[in-house]
């Protein structure tokens, strides 16, 4: 019988939480507001997954994305997606060089820690995929040679709801590759209003220096701590059933409710709510998961696995009601 991990020392715990105060610090310098963009963030990073936000422009995604990178002193490179947009513009590609008589590989720009991929439904359905098999392989096939993409890796992907025209709708089993989903929404006065005294203040200039850094290699410890952190066969079981109840929602919701989920989550589910109620348990300071975790998660993991029929778009039915139904069906240990 394989024997589980041992589970985080106090030393260990101590160290994390001090690393995530320098990151959590560095972020609300330069970002107001948004603190759940952070926390889903830096879910995705710990837990080692990806990420899809979608919201209008201008919500500083770009800004959250490349702050993070910086405090981390991780590679960022962010791709605007195009229609004419090739994957050989993503992967990277074989040059000939006259002047050896040879091609060199040129490596694109998802060989980095974190890639801000921006409207990714503007990219055509050849691209998306090879971006996708990208984040789930962890590697490229540049001319029969496979590079390994570093460690951390994070992709942040992001999609505007509004404008439609031009663009491919993400596949569902592509859109299931993402760890979370988060919807951005618009700040509130006070916080547009510290947004401009910030822009006066020269705090959001691209060449502001940070208060204090962390490494990759605490990124990295960061991701092995929340790997160990205890999660009880109780809350798995709870985990389990959730997703259970979104494939066969019928005897738990209602018909009336029921008939409006086209398709339930498929185990990646699961096994996202495993990752990422370990990572949201660290961020707490925690080194055990409590079902209000998996609770917490609940909209950012399933919201983009629980497909909604023709009728339930057409009623205007959000997912997160259903979600939020099936967790008032599921008892909690």
């Amino acid at each position: 019988m394989q024997q589980s991990a041992a589970a985080p020392t106090e030393q260990e715990m101590t160290r994390a939480r001090d690393v995530l105060k320098i990151v959590s610090d560095a972020y609300s310098a330069r970002m107001v507001g948004q603190d759940r963009l952070r926390t889903s963030l830096l879910i995705a990073l710990i837990a080692g997954g990806h990420i899809l936000l979608e919201s209008v422009p201008g919500l500083a995604k770009t800004t959250a994305a490349s702050t993070l990178a910086a405090t981390v002193q991780a590679d960022f490179k962010r791709i605007q997606c195009t229609p004419d947009l090739l994957p050989s513009d993503i992967t990277g590609s074989q040059i000939y060089d006259a002047a050896h008589g040879t091609f060199r590989t040129v490596l694109g720009p998802v060989h980095a820690n974190f890639v801000l991929l921006d409207e990714i439904n503007r990219s055509s359905a050849k691209t998306q995929s090879a971006m996708l098999e990208a984040m789930q392989e962890k590697q490229t096939t540049i001319g029969g040679e496979l590079h390994k993409l570093p460690r951390p890796f994070l992709v942040i992907a992001t999609q505007n709801p509004i404008e439609q025209e031009g663009t491919y709708e993400l596949p569902e089993a592509q859109m299931d590759r993402f760890l979370l989903k988060e919807i951005v929404d618009y700040p509130s006065p006070a916080e547009e209003l510290e947004v401009l005294n910030r822009i006066d203040a020269g705090i959001l200039d691209p060449d502001h220096p940070g208060d204090g850094k962390v490494t990759l290699d605490d990124v990295r410890d960061l991701q092995s701590i929340a790997s160990r952190v205890h999660v009880d066969p109780a809350i798995r079981n709870y985990i389990v059933s959730l997703v259970y109840v979104t494939r066969n929602p019928a005897p738990y919701i209602g018909e009336d409710r029921a008939r409006y989920i086209k398709y339930g989550a498929s185990p990646r589910a699961s096994i996202a709510f495993l990752q990422a109620a370990r990572a949201f348990a660290l961020l707490q300071g925690r080194a055990y998961v409590i079902p209000e975790d998996v609770r917490s998660l609940r909209h950012v993991i399933l919201r983009h696995r629980v497909l909604l029929t023709f009728e339930g778009q057409a009623d205007g039915v959000r997912s997160e009601d259903l979600i939020d139904a099936i967790f008032g069906a599921v008892p909690t240990p």
